[in-house]
């Protein structure tokens, strides 16, 4: 008995304890007014009395999900409702602007002619070596003052990748929350043992569509196998080429962003193939000051958090060396499943690790400002296509 009482305890961490009502609704009212701001479009926009309408909507969801994570102390989940909002509303936005502009979501080779393409943010991944080689952008768009011109989204891309790193996939790209979407519809997975190599999976696909964007002076993947064409725009089909393109953009959209992250719950797309996915995760390992650490002392080993993660950057590894591997997208699921509280967010070299709370609270305020603000005008444009739709058909 003497030998038992007289073992060395394991330390124990409390999970994150739900805030009360005063203290969340304090930490929401900063950001109610940041949204305010930056949401609205200034004074003009709010005119129209559809608009301002738009804009309330969207604004209430943002802060009420931004107060559900500060009341429960979860993240994931109301992180998920904005994100797969943002990923169906700009498909339905973008879908119905190419048709209004150009009578269908095909563009032909006068919009390549005239750089009517709109760009897009996995595009970065292809200019930058063409750029330095030729001083040229490679991609048909318009480098300012068009819908989703160059420049635009460049500062956007950088800003995501100085600020966010991977976290981008998880907190701003308007594509992931497809993948994000249906890797949630199945309770267990089918497919329990994804190989771990596939991790690297993007690095592969990155390098590859670096080095062929400049050695053909063409944005390869996007001219080829980009998956999220099918709910965007593609290559109006003309030929046996582009009737071969367009068959594998369809194949890709259901294999990876549907059917497997079905059977896997995983998000195979943006984890294992995305070469955008690769670029944010080498920069953000050196640039983004928000992470993810596990206490080592406290974890119980479960192995709850490597079969939750989406991304697969969690192994047994992790669980030993505190680190989650170079795939994480900080989206909070490994967090809010820990049973020990020993997963938490951590701002890097500011000894702020030791209090998750605080650091999780910095991180929102990052993670969650960019989310809602990169996604309040699409958010805000689907709203007022819904309305003018419903007056249509009243009418």
């Amino acid at each position: 008995m003497e030998s038992t009482m007289n073992m060395p305890c394991k330390p124990t961490r409390h999970k994150l304890q739900p805030k009360s009502w005063l203290a969340s609704l304090a930490l929401t009212l900063p950001m109610a007014l940041i949204l305010a701001l930056l949401l609205s479009g200034g004074p003009a926009a709010f005119v129209q009395p559809d608009r301002r309408f738009a804009f309330l909507c969207v604004w209430l969801l943002d802060i009420v999900l931004f107060f559900k994570m500060m009341r429960s102390g979860k993240t994931d989940r109301y992180r998920a409702v904005l994100f797969i909002a943002f990923a169906v509303a700009l498909s339905v936005s973008f879908i119905t602007r190419m048709i209004e502009v150009r009578g269908s979501m095909a563009f032909d080779n006068a919009d390549i002619l005239q750089c009517e393409v709109p760009f897009c943010h996995i595009v970065t991944t292809m200019i930058i070596i063409p750029a330095i080689l030729t001083e040229s952008i490679i991609f048909p768009g318009r480098i300012e003052g068009g819908y989703a011109d160059i420049s635009s989204m460049l500062v956007i891309v950088a800003g995501a990748l100085v600020i966010l790193g991977r976290g981008f996939c998880s907190w701003g790209c308007f594509y992931g929350g497809w993948d994000d979407a249906f890797s949630r519809i199945r309770k267990r997975p089918f497919w329990k043992n994804p190989p771990p190599i596939l991790r690297w999976g993007g690095f592969a696909v990155l390098l590859l569509v670096a080095t062929s964007s400049a050695a053909l002076l063409l944005p390869t993947y996007c001219d080829w196998v980009c998956p999220f064409k099918v709910v965007t725009e593609y290559e109006a089909v003309e030929s046996t080429r582009s009737a071969l393109k367009a068959l594998v953009f369809v194949s890709l959209f259901l294999a990876l962003v549907i059917v497997l992250p079905l059977l896997s719950k995983k998000r195979t797309q943006c984890a294992w193939f995305c070469p955008m996915g690769a670029l944010c995760s080498a920069t953000g390992k050196v640039l983004s000051p928000y992470q993810v650490r596990i206490d080592t002392e406290t974890c119980l080993k479960c192995g709850k958090c490597t079969r939750t993660c989406p991304m697969g950057a969690l192994d047994a590894d992790s669980l030993t060396s505190g680190r989650t591997g170079i795939g994480c997208s900080l989206c909070g699921k490994c967090v809010d499943a820990c049973p020990s509280g020993s997963i938490s967010y951590n701002v890097r070299m500011s000894g702020i690790g030791r209090s998750p709370g605080l650091s999780r609270i910095l991180f929102l305020y990052a993670g969650f400002t960019f989310l809602a603000v990169f996604s309040g005008g699409t958010l805000q444009q689907f709203i007022l296509l819904v309305l003018g739709a419903l007056t249509h058909i009243s009418l």
